[in-house]
């Protein structure tokens, strides 16, 4: 038996979904089975009910999810235990989090933490909204920044984690600015909108699709350029080649040096915030503190 097929089948319970929880887990559905199936071996009896939908535990299931759940906390417990007495992450903080926020929100919240961090080691940890959720139950980095939205899901128990609101940020459609000081391209015109759009599977590009899709007053566009990078999209922007959905926090410079333009009005922004989540766990006195300074909105 594999502690991983343990952890499996606690996803497998937390989303009640294979194909959520194969994602939660970050390996394909056909896998993902495969391990279920193989820790049901190893029990000797059914974990879960076959055909159902919503995916339903039996009784067995639900017992040994209790188990599972007890020791996989146990071993994390212990392993972080031997971590402090080795006095390995007494000065250490690690925060996962997505690329774009660890350039912006992120950047700027950890110059207010000076005060606090000092001469301790900060580890930002990046990747999608999923794996930051994933890593933080899986007790393998200490805090996680994430954008959150109605749109978006994060799947943390509310029984074991806590969040704050650290920063609002909003998408602004953007485009490179003349001479004149106005948007090459426009919204406001009759020709379809060339956008610069998110590569699919991205926070951003589920909350963009979304607006694109029930906001009445979004013109026709043209999707001339997907990318997996805000950052890769801004240069794209500064090129010329259309207009791109962006976070305020990563273009408010450019804006305001006339570098870019806003391509659309207020109706055209998508709001949403950046929440910091924590176990409800006691943590070690560094990342407590961490903790106190975004409660209190500042450092």
């Amino acid at each position: 038996m594999q502690i991983k097929w343990l952890e499996d089948f606690m996803a497998l319970a937390l989303t009640r979904n294979f194909s959520r929880a194969a994602e939660l887990r970050n390996v394909t559905h056909p896998a993902f089975g495969r391990r279920i199936q193989a820790l049901e071996a190893w029990a000797g009896t059914a974990l879960v009910e076959r055909g159902a939908s919503p995916v339903a535990l039996t009784a067995a299931g639900e017992r040994f999810l209790k188990a599972s759940t007890q020791t996989v906390r146990g071993l994390e417990s212990a392993r972080l235990e031997l971590l402090g007495e080795a006095g390995r992450s007494a000065r250490t903080v690690t925060i996962a989090t997505g690329r774009t926020l660890a350039r912006t929100v992120v950047a700027d919240w950890l110059v207010r933490l000076q005060p606090v961090v000092r001469d301790a080691r900060v580890r930002i940890v990046t990747g999608s909204l999923a794996d930051t959720a994933h890593l933080l139950e899986r007790n393998e980095v200490d805090l996680t920044v994430v954008y959150h939205h109605p749109v978006l899901t994060v799947r943390l128990d509310a029984r074991q984690f806590s969040h704050v609101t650290l920063a609002s940020d909003k998408l602004v459609p953007v485009a490179r600015a003349g001479a004149d000081g106005l948007p090459i391209h426009s919204i406001n015109g009759s020709r379809p909108v060339p956008l610069l759009d998110y590569g699919r599977g991205l926070a951003l590009a589920r909350l963009l699709d979304d607006h694109l899709a029930n906001n009445p007053l979004v013109p026709q566009v043209e999707r001339r350029i997907e990318c997996d990078s805000a950052d890769a999209l801004l240069e794209y922007v500064h090129k010329g080649f259309g207009i791109a959905w962006l976070p305020w926090s990563m273009v408010q410079g450019e804006c305001k040096a006339g570098r870019l333009a806003l391509a659309g009005d207020r109706r055209m922004e998508v709001k949403m915030e950046v929440r910091l989540y924590r176990p409800k766990r006691r943590l070690g006195g560094l990342v407590e503190a961490v903790w106190k300074s975004a409660a209190r909105g500042g450092a």
